[in-house]
């Protein structure tokens, strides 16, 4: 592994600067995903950039109903904090679902996000959530949508100088309910072949009265189905709906061949996962059985 500066700004001003200067350096949040990369010789930053030491880029926030996590925050702190796992159980499930657990141990969210795998198990999750990521840069702070962070495999939109800050969540709705489940050769320490983050809203009879559906897997990056959500609205989540869904779920799926899975594989299990995530959302949301 080739010598490389470090540095651990205390401000969120002069990490931007220390990566605006070197347009090869690094953040490092958990470093999971970075150390190996270096290591195998597919990064040689210039410095790496330890966002640990500023205030706030660790642990979970929160304001009146909404959550906010910070960029350094390990997967393993989600569970623990109560709230957060009673109001996105399907969020803090993806994220203990990342590698072993020496290495939630480490990893972050905002790790799995920038880097920009298209089997990342929190991202389906967050995107069904409406989560957004504060961002900060040389130009000053913006929000973006977690869905528009990764432009294809490898690759995210963040411009140079840019990392992610923290990652925020909406309040959880009055009916709200989320999940996530994935397809996998092992139980454990393996990447989803498919995977399936549903957030879902109920009134008081049982009607869904909004839905987010994402697929990790399936595509160069998340995918969002909205035509699958729409054939959830309206109805009580009959058979109806769900096939509707499931059918949308598999139209948007674009996987690729490869031995983990067959294109038509994967495509069976998007509507098959989406189906079963839909399900459990709508019992945490409280619908009758």
């Amino acid at each position: 592994m080739p010598s490389t500066a470090y540095h651990a700004p205390g401000t969120v001003e002069d990490a931007v600067a220390l990566l605006a200067a070197d347009p090869t350096a690094r953040p490092l949040g958990g470093g999971t995903d970075l150390i190996v990369q270096m290591r195998a010789g597919r990064l040689s930053p210039g410095a790496v950039i330890d966002l640990k030491r500023i205030g706030g880029m660790s642990g979970v926030h929160r304001a009146g109903d909404a959550f906010a996590i910070g960029a350094a925050t390990p997967c393993t702190a989600l569970k623990a904090d109560a709230a957060l796992s009673a109001a996105w159980p399907g969020v803090v499930e993806a994220a203990n679902l990342i590698g072993s657990v020496q290495v939630r141990n480490r990893a972050t969210m905002a790790g799995n996000l920038c880097n920009a795998s298209p089997a990342a198990d929190s991202v389906p999750a967050l995107v069904a959530a409406g989560a957004v990521c504060v961002i900060a840069g040389p130009s000053g702070q913006r929000e973006v949508p977690v869905e528009a962070i990764p432009v294809s495999p490898g690759k995210t939109s963040l411009a140079p100088g840019e990392f992610v800050v923290e990652i925020r969540f909406p309040p959880k709705p009055a009916g709200g309910g989320d999940a996530y489940l994935r397809s996998t050769p092992r139980t454990e320490m393996d990447i989803a072949v498919v995977g399936a983050g549903v957030s879902i809203v109920l009134d008081g009879e049982g009607i869904c009265t909004a839905a987010r559906i994402a697929l990790g897997a399936v595509g160069p990056t998340v995918v969002l189905v909205e035509d699958a959500a729409a054939a959830l609205v309206g109805s009580k989540l009959d058979d109806d709906a769900l096939a509707a869904m499931s059918q949308a779920v598999q139209a948007a799926s674009n996987p690729i061949d490869d031995k983990r899975g067959t294109v038509s594989y994967r495509k069976a299990m998007a509507g098959v996962l989406a189906r079963r995530a839909v399900l459990i959302a709508a019992s945490r949301a409280g619908a009758k059985a």
